[in-house]
């Protein structure tokens, strides 16, 4: 993030401007890339109800005529199980001390427990870096569970960060829009006086390959069991433009390599006589035509990497 920070943009800025970088962290499937979505405006996060969906920051641009707010999502911080698990915790921590203020993402319909607790004590480390914890899922539940929840995230601040505890508290359902636009008021107030970071209109900085990966595995974890998302990478190969078609009617050859840890997670994503593949092939195409504007021949191909996710070469190679 510092390289944005070396490349400000120049020109006439308002006073009063603000612009800089809010973290969004919390534990897994608390709603953080949704949440990013709907600030953007535009889907620049894949979302899944499996957890530890995100596997690097993405960065979401929000321009508004008074600010410009850089969203960071990150994968869910945890207590690690595999090598993989190890180095998005480190991700996540690098990331950190980056940013201008943090979103504390915990979910309203889960009770406030041990993982949140220790993602609290890591934000703690941080001293006085602004940290605004937000209420995910509002819509999931009643007002006065709501509430209930408000009182036990306050809590969890003062027990953790001190007496002052949170700077705000700020419930939000992404789903419905429920208080999204306070959100975006309160931690651009956290942002420091600055110009614009990127050009108008630019909604992430994410190379388009790593978008077209995680659009497949988007469509490829669509009702899977649960142990396959976290043994699932995607790397793109290649993005080609189709020899021999006119300007008016282009054509890109995506090839996509889908990597498991195991033949019988091969077949899972396979299904039958290949008609798995295909519909996760069909489901993306659509994301991924949109995002490069022109039509897209996608080639998918399964392969097996036994236990890359505890395997440092092969975390290397896939990307990680």
């Amino acid at each position: 993030m510092s390289e944005q920070r070396k490349g400000l943009m120049t020109g006439a800025v308002p006073d009063g401007y603000r612009a800089g970088f809010a973290i969004l962290v919390g534990r897994p499937n608390a709603g953080k890339s949704t949440l990013t979505n709907a600030m953007v405006g535009q889907k620049v996060a894949i979302t899944s109800n499996k957890p530890q969906t995100t596997r690097h920051t993405i960065r979401g641009i929000l321009h508004r005529d008074d600010a410009q707010l850089v969203l960071v999502d990150t994968p869910g911080l945890h207590r690690p199980r595999t090598l993989l698990g190890q180095r998005l915790n480190d991700l996540v921590a690098a990331t950190l001390s980056e940013v201008d203020a943090i979103g504390f993402c915990l979910p309203a319909n889960e009770a406030v427990g041990p993982g949140d607790r220790f993602i609290a004590q890591q934000l703690a480390l941080l001293g006085r870096k602004p940290v605004i914890a937000v209420v995910t899922k509002a819509d999931l539940v009643s007002r006065e569970a709501l509430a209930e929840q408000l009182l036990a995230v306050a809590a969890l601040g003062r027990e953790v960060l001190g007496d002052d505890g949170f700077r705000d508290i700020v419930p939000v359902s992404a789903k419905d829009g429920f208080q999204v636009a306070t959100l975006e008021d309160v931690l651009i107030s956290h942002m420091p006086s600055s110009p614009p970071l990127y050009p108008d209109g630019e909604l992430t900085d994410e190379p388009e390959a790593v978008m077209v990966a995680e659009l497949i595995r988007e469509a490829a974890l669509e009702g899977v069991r649960d142990e396959l998302p976290h043994s699932l990478a995607v790397v793109v190969e290649e993005i080609l433009p189709r020899e021999g078609r006119s300007e008016d009617n282009p054509l890109l050859d995506v090839r996509v390599h889908l990597f498991v840890e195991r033949p019988s997670q091969k077949a899972i994503i396979i299904g039958k006589g290949g008609s798995r593949l295909k519909e996760v092939g069909t489901r993306a195409r659509k994301g991924i035509e949109a995002l490069l504007g022109t039509k897209v021949y996608l080639d998918l191909h399964v392969k097996v990497a036994k236990d890359w996710q505890r395997d440092p070469k092969q975390l290397g190679r896939l990307g990680f």
